[in-house]
């Protein structure tokens, strides 16, 4: 088990995966988070209605699920950020 990059506790693989089971495509293996430290919001990307998750340190919901922000960065060659608007470096 590894440790969380957020508060260093263990990182329960079984709740974790269940936590993440609306955001498509992802699963324990792409996180480095514990569940604890992250929040799911169902219907919240702009792009696929999917859910998004939401790093318990940050307040501002994202509003593109991973998969979509992958899809974005491969189909127009720019990071679009998290949210619309805030394009990344």
């Amino acid at each position: 088990m590894q440790p969380c990059t957020n508060c260093q506790t263990a990182i329960d693989e079984y709740l974790l995966d269940k936590r993440l089971e609306p955001l498509r495509e992802l699963t324990v293996d792409d996180f480095n988070v514990c569940a604890d430290c992250v929040t799911i919001v169902t219907d919240a990307c702009v792009e696929c209605d999917g859910a998004v998750y939401v790093p318990r340190s940050k307040s501002v919901t994202p509003e593109f699920c991973p998969a979509c922000r992958s899809d974005l960065i491969d189909r127009t060659g720019q990071d679009p950020g998290w949210t619309r608007g805030q394009a990344s470096t």
